[in-house]
């Protein structure tokens, strides 16, 4: 048989000598990450379960990103209830709360490599993805049963092959990209696939870009979305570890259940407005709506080329001065790279706040919460109804370059116009 890169992480996960989609499998865990959910729900049920140990505590990625530092009393203690459950079960790779945000330090360190098959506690682990690897979100009880044993079941996805042609042009961002697929798709469009990218267009992508592309596979409700490998992730791969790994591609006779394509090079900069993923206009579809705060931020759009194009518009310029600007690196290390790039007085010389690196204000917990009826324009992944703040409020999403052009302005801008 032939197999798409999905069936063959899981085949090669489980004990299954020949897999199927639909079918349903056991699969062994090389690698669970957890953050604040740990002291959130699911301390509460492993406890249930009476077990005094965990399967290997050297596969346990533990890091608080969402709320830190605590902002309020029960942030404090679900902090506190995270590093006791760590210490109890002597959990190899426990980060603190300086690293930054998971889904950006875990690549970062190397955690992340081709042809693991990685589970965490947050629904945008798709993230991993980029790096050739199966990567998804699951809930506490499941987390519990990866605790207890290793392993995890899963229905084998169904892939849908995605190809990417020519190159994305000026102002245009893969957060582009990906919004218009969700748009064209719907929210609905992948529920439980697999999205696989292929193509020219996808080898330029930069490892940036891709990990924003396999942040957000799971908008349109996807289980994994998964890059080829080429020389572009050697690379990166070198500077970050030194263990093992190899290439999984998809046998050249895969099937697909439907293919899509793209040309990069005809995208153009989108909104998705407010209250959903997939609410997608044309740039010039919103241009000149109000906004009251701009964030670039977060697991989705917080990383150097999205601090570089940001910077590049507003060097030597001051936002909006009715206009909040919040910017959040999304790593410690990316923080230190853009200070010694000199991107953070450029942001502040512009009037935009410059935060630690958190979750904070993608999920409304701190930092950038919204007022009744306020609209942000975000670089985050998510317009729900309160996600930021106030029930009230509105959010648009948009890349970063789109951010930082309309913090310019007090209004959704096109950054072609400021590039």
């Amino acid at each position: 048989m032939s197999f798409t890169i999905a069936e063959k992480v899981l085949r090669a996960h489980s004990s299954a000598e020949e897999i199927s989609p639909g079918q349903f499998i056991e699969a062994n865990i090389d690698l669970i990450m957890v953050h604040e959910q740990l002291g959130g729900r699911i301390h509460l049920e492993y406890e249930k379960l009476g077990i005094d140990y965990v399967w290997d505590p050297n596969k346990i990625f533990f890091i608080l990103d969402h709320w830190v530092p605590a902002p309020t009393i029960n942030a404090a203690r679900m902090h506190q209830d995270c590093i006791k459950f760590a210490e109890k079960y002597k959990f190899v790779h426990n980060m603190g709360i300086d690293k930054g945000i998971c889904h950006q330090v875990l690549p970062e360190l190397g955690f992340s490599r081709p042809g693991m098959l990685i589970v965490g506690s947050d629904s945008h682990t798709t993230t991993y993805g980029a790096f050739n690897c199966l990567s998804t979100g699951i809930g506490a009880t499941d987390v519990s049963v990866v605790f207890a044993t290793g392993q995890l079941w899963f229905k084998v996805p169904e892939s849908i092959k995605v190809n990417l042609h020519g190159r994305l042009n000026k102002g245009v961002m893969s957060k582009d990209f990906i919004l218009t697929m969700i748009g064209e798709i719907s929210t609905k469009g992948a529920i439980y696939k697999a999205l696989e990218f292929h193509g020219t267009g996808s080898s330029w992508l930069s490892i940036d870009s891709r990990m924003t592309v396999a942040n957000m596979v799971v908008e349109a409700g996807a289980k994994f979305g998964i890059f080829l490998s080429d020389e572009k992730l050697k690379s990166w791969l070198s500077q970050r570890t030194n263990q093992s790994y190899k290439f999984v591609k998809p046998d050249e006779k895969a099937e697909y259940e439907k293919e899509l394509n793209y040309n990069l090079s005809n995208i153009v900069p989108v909104v998705a407005k407010p209250s959903n993923p997939g609410n997608i206009a044309t740039i010039e579809e919103v241009q000149g709506e109000e906004i009251d705060q701009a964030f670039l931020g977060s697991c989705t759009n917080g990383r150097m080329e999205d601090l570089r194009i940001a910077a590049k518009i507003l060097k030597g310029k001051k936002i909006n001065p009715k206009t909040k600007l919040i910017i959040t690196p999304a790593s410690k290390e990316i923080y230190m790279n853009a200070i010694a790039e000199g991107l953070i007085e450029i942001f502040m010389n512009a009037g935009a706040v410059v935060t630690h690196s958190t979750c904070g204000a993608c999920i409304g917990g701190h930092l950038g919460v919204l007022g009744p009826d306020e609209r942000c324009i975000s670089s985050t992944n998510r317009n729900f109804v309160g996600r930021m703040g106030d029930p009230t409020s509105e959010v648009f999403l948009a890349s970063p370059a789109t951010v930082a052009a309309s913090a310019l302005t007090g209004k959704i801008s096109d950054p072609r116009e400021v590039l």
